[in-house]
């Protein structure tokens, strides 16, 4: 009689890999998920940032005045700078539609026909919130790369850009590594901009909403 050897999980070897597999997943899954959270709020940030850096560069370069404004590309189809707020997105245009000739339309915080759209981005992510002081909505650089202060007044966006907290449903908490789970985006009257992520620092500037 010929006998035929049989391979296969026993029931208590399944159980066991099961159990091995729902540890890792209850270990595993929460910090994919606040990597993911940090990546969201991290690449929010970033952008941001890196408009300002833009923006400076840009306006030293074409000795022009630059600005960063907020843009809702579902309010306005064509880039402008209505008052708008950061979570709809934002634009770096040059505000001077032509290099060596001084118009009254010049550094007015519009996009004027002929001025050029150096940059767009969209909307953040649903569970973002970027929250301006005042309300700002808009920051411009003059000709030299520094920060020309509050000058548009005609613009519904109230002051100039100094601070815009970007924060999710966490709040500004800590998270992995010691840090907040919120970033704070600081801009000088001279147009530096530095982003934090220390709580406290950002608690003080007015925490998340």
């Amino acid at each position: 009689m010929n006998t035929r050897s049989q391979r296969g999980f026993t029931l208590y070897e399944l159980l066991i890999t099961l159990l091995v597999i729902g540890v890792i997943l209850s270990l595993g899954v929460p910090n994919i998920m606040e990597f993911t959270a940090n990546s969201r709020v991290s690449a929010t940030a970033n952008d941001l940032h890196s408009s300002f850096l833009l923006a400076r560069s840009e306006a030293a370069r074409a000795r022009a005045s630059v600005a960063v404004c907020a843009w809702d590309i579902n309010v306005s189809p064509n880039p402008q700078c209505t008052g708008g707020v950061f979570d709809g997105g934002w634009i770096v245009f040059v505000d001077d539609d032509e290099d060596g000739v001084v118009e009254g339309s010049d550094g007015n915080i519009f996009v004027d026909p002929g001025e050029s759209v150096l940059r767009t981005y969209a909307a953040v992510d649903d569970q973002i919130d970027i929250t301006a002081n005042g309300g700002a909505s808009y920051f411009s650089f003059a000709a030299t790369g520094l920060g020309r202060g509050d000058v548009a007044a005609a613009v519904p966006g109230g002051p100039s850009l100094t601070t815009a907290r970007i924060c999710d449903d966490r709040g500004n908490q800590m998270a992995t590594g010691g840090w907040s789970a919120a970033r704070l985006l600081i801009v000088t009257p001279v147009g530096r901009a530095t982003v934090v992520r220390d709580a406290a620092q950002i608690a003080v500037m007015g925490d998340c909403p």
